[in-house]
C-alpha cells in the first residue's frame, strides 16, 4: 500500500474569528490547494468556545507533501492571521482511515495525542486496526476513524468523527475505556484529548485499513 501523508496546523485563536476563519479556508486555503500538485483533500476542525482550529491537508505522497511546503505557509499564516492565533505545524504518515459513513452537517470528532515509542509505531496501527476500530464501529453514529502518525518522534493522533454532538457525548465513556486499552497494550502515553466540530470534509483519500 502506497504511503499518504498530512500536514495539520493547529490555531488556537479568537473564538469570534471562527466563522471567518472556516469561510477563508473554504473560499482562498482550498482553491489554492487544488492547484498543488498530490492534494488529496483537506479537513477543518473547531472548537466554538476556545477558538481552535485543526485545519488537515492530505498528500498522496512524501514529494508532494515536501514540495508544497513553502506555497502552504502563505496560505497558514494568513488563516492564523484570520482565527487571531499563532499556527502550530505538523506532518503525519496516515497509517489508518476508514469510513463507515459519509459525514454530514453537525457531525463532531474527538481528536487523542498520543506519544509512543517510534519502534512500537507498527504494533500501535495494528491495535488500532485489530482490537479499537472494531470496536469503534459498532457504537451508534459512527462515522469514522483516522489515526496519523510520525515515525521519527513516535507522535500520534486520532481522530474519530461520529454524526452528531449528542453521538459523540454518548460514546465517551467507550471511547475512555478503548484508550486505557490501548495505552495499556502498546505503552502509549496520552497527551491530550479534544472534542471538535466538523466544520469542513473534503478528503478524497481512500480507505487504507
Amino acid at each position: 500500500m502506497v504511503a499518504v501523508y498530512a500536514r495539520s496546523t493547529t490555531v488556537r485563536g479568537d473564538a469570534a474569528a471562527v466563522d471567518d476563519g472556516i469561510a477563508m479556508v473554504r473560499e482562498d486555503v482550498m482553491p489554492a490547494l487544488q492547484e498543488m500538485e498530490g492534494w488529496v483533500g483537506l479537513s477543518m476542525l473547531v472548537d466554538r468556545t476556545y477558538g481552535t482550529a485543526i485545519v488537515t491537508s492530505a498528500w498522496d505522497s512524501e514529494r508532494a507533501l515536501v514540495r508544497s511546503r513553502d506555497r502552504v505557509a502563505a496560505l497558514r499564516d494568513r488563516a492564523a492571521e484570520q482565527l487571531g492565533g499563532a499556527a502550530e505545524v505538523e506532518e503525519w504518515e496516515i497509517a489508518l482511515l476508514h469510513r463507515e459513513r459519509m459525514s454530514g452537517a453537525g457531525a463532531c470528532s474527538r481528536v487523542t495525542w498520543l506519544k509512543v515509542h517510534r519502534y512500537d509505531i507498527d504494533h500501535q496501527v495494528d491495535v488500532f486496526r485489530t482490537r479499537l476500530l472494531p470496536q469503534l464501529e459498532v457504537l451508534p453514529g459512527f462515522c469514522s476513524a483516522s489515526l496519523l502518525v510520525n515515525r521519527e518522534t513516535g507522535r500520534a493522533t486520532s481522530t474519530v468523527t461520529y454524526e452528531s454532538r449528542g453521538a459523540l457525548e454518548r460514546s465517551r465513556p467507550e471511547a475512555r475505556r478503548l484508550r486505557e486499552e490501548a495505552t495499556r497494550i502498546v505503552g502509549a502515553e496520552i497527551h491530550d484529548v479534544a472534542e471538535l466540530e466538523l466544520a469542513l470534509a473534503h478528503l478524497r483519500v481512500p480507505e487504507r485499513v
